[in-house]
C-alpha cells in the first residue's frame, strides 16, 4: 500500500457488543490481587513475522500506526495501553464505528507520517505498525532502528516479508488478523476477549460464505487501489484477497504471491474482470477513480465497465483490520445482487 493512507468508516454492528468497552468478555475479578494474576501469566512468547518474541509484562505506552492497527488495539480494549495513534485526518465519520470511543480515550499523536523523534517523544515502549504501514528503510523508520533507542516493535502480520526480496505476506489474509489477535491477547493477557472476537469474526465470516455465490455464479472480481500508468492491486496476501474469496468471487490476481502491488494493464484486461472493487482512501476520491476507470478506453470492453459493476470499499475495510469481516458481508451482498 501506500505510506500515504486515507482511511474511512463503516459500521461494525455484528461486533459491537464484544468491542465496545469490553466489559461482556472481561471475566469478573475474583478477589485476587490482579498483580499476582500478571505474575502467573507472564513471561509470555509469541511469534510475531517469523521471529520470537517474548514479554515479561504488558507494555504501557504503545504506538500505533494507521487505522486498521489502531483499530486492532481498540477491538481488544487496550486503550489503557497506548501512548497514542498516527494516521491522516480524514479518517471519515467514526461515530459509528463499534470502538468509537477507543479514539477519545487515546491521543492523536500526529496526522504526517510516524518517525524515531515522535516515538521518543512519546515516551513508547511498543510501536506496532508494519512494512509499509510506517516501517519503511528508506526513512530510517524500522525495527532494527527503534530497538537501538530501546523501543520495541511488533509487525502487522499481513506486512511480513517472505524472504523474496521485499514482497510481503507468509499467510492467508484472514489469518493474518486471528493471528495478531491471538497474539496481542497473549502480550497483554486479555486471550478470552482475543478469542471471543476471533470467535465471532469466523461466524460472520461464515455467515457470508453461506450466502455467497457459488460455482459458476461466482464473478471475476479485480481490486483497483490507484495508479494510471499501472495499477496497484492485491496479490493473494493482502486482504481483499480474502475479502473476494469469501465474499465469493473469482480474484483474478490471486496468483501473484505478494500483498500490494502494481500490474500491467494489459494483464487486467487479459483477464476480464466481472466487477470492479475500488478501495477509497488518499488524494483521488472514489468517484475519480470511478470515472477514471470508465473513460480509460483499454478497459472499455471489460465486462466490469460494459456492465458498470464497480463497487467501493474504504481503505480500512481492505487493509488488515477489525472491518474485514464486515466487508466480507457486505461484498457478498453485492455479488449475489449482480448475481441475480
Amino acid at each position: 500500500m501506500p505510506n500515504s493512507l486515507r482511511p474511512a468508516a463503516l459500521v461494525l454492528a455484528a461486533a459491537l457488543a464484544l468491542t465496545g468497552c469490553g466489559a461482556d468478555i472481561t471475566p469478573q475479578s475474583d478477589g485476587k490481587d490482579d498483580s499476582a494474576k500478571a505474575d502467573r501469566h507472564y513471561p509470555v512468547t509469541v511469534e510475531n513475522c517469523g521471529q520470537k518474541k517474548s514479554y515479561d509484562k504488558a507494555p504501557q505506552r504503545v504506538v500505533t500506526n494507521d487505522v486498521g492497527i489502531t483499530e486492532i488495539m481498540f477491538a481488544l480494549g487496550l486503550e489503557d495501553h497506548m501512548a497514542g495513534y498516527v494516521m491522516p485526518d480524514d479518517k471519515g465519520d467514526m461515530t459509528s464505528v463499534p470502538w468509537k470511543d477507543g479514539y477519545k480515550k487515546t491521543t492523536w499523536l500526529s496526522k504526517e507520517r510516524i518517525n524515531k523523534e515522535l516515538v521518543l517523544g512519546a515516551r513508547a515502549d511498543l510501536i506496532f505498525a508494519g512494512w509499509n504501514y510506517g516501517f519503511n528503510e528508506g526513512e530510517g523508520f524500522t525495527p532494527a532502528e527503534l530497538k537501538r533507542v530501546g523501543v520495541d516493535s511488533y509487525l502487522l502480520s499481513e506486512s511480513c516479508r517472505n524472504g523474496q526480496g521485499k514482497a510481503r505476506g507468509v499467510m492467508p489474509p484472514l489469518e493474518a488478523l486471528y493471528t495478531d489477535l491471538g497474539n496481542l491477547g497473549r502480550i497483554f493477557d486479555v486471550e478470552d476477549r482475543a478469542d471471543t472476537l476471533i470467535a465471532s469474526f469466523r461466524k460472520q465470516v461464515a455467515e457470508a460464505q453461506a450466502k455467497a455465490p457459488k460455482g459458476s455464479d461466482r464473478p471475476r472480481v479485480f481490486l483497483y487501489d490507484d495508479g494510471k500508468d499501472k495499477p496497484l492491486t492485491s496479490g493473494a496476501y493482502a486482504g481483499p484477497h480474502d475479502i473476494i474469496t469469501k465474499a465469493g468471487g473469482d480474484h483474478i490476481m490471486k496468483d501473484l504471491k505478494d500483498s500490494w502491488t502494481t500490474v500491467g494493464w494489459e494483464t487486467v484486461v487479459d483477464r476480464d474482470p466481472e466487477v470492479i472493487v475500488i478501495n477509497n482512501y488518499g488524494d483521488t476520491s472514489a468517484e475519480q477513480k470511478r470515472t477514471f476507470l470508465k473513460t480509460y478506453k483499454p478497459l472499455a470492453n471489460v465486462s466490469a465497465i460494459r456492465n458498470d459493476r464497480i463497487v467501493v470499499l474504504d481503505y480500512v475495510d481492505l487493509v488488515e483490520s477489525p472491518r474485514n469481516p464486515a466487508a466480507i458481508s457486505s461484498l457478498a451482498a453485492d455479488l449475489r445482487k449482480f448475481a441475480s
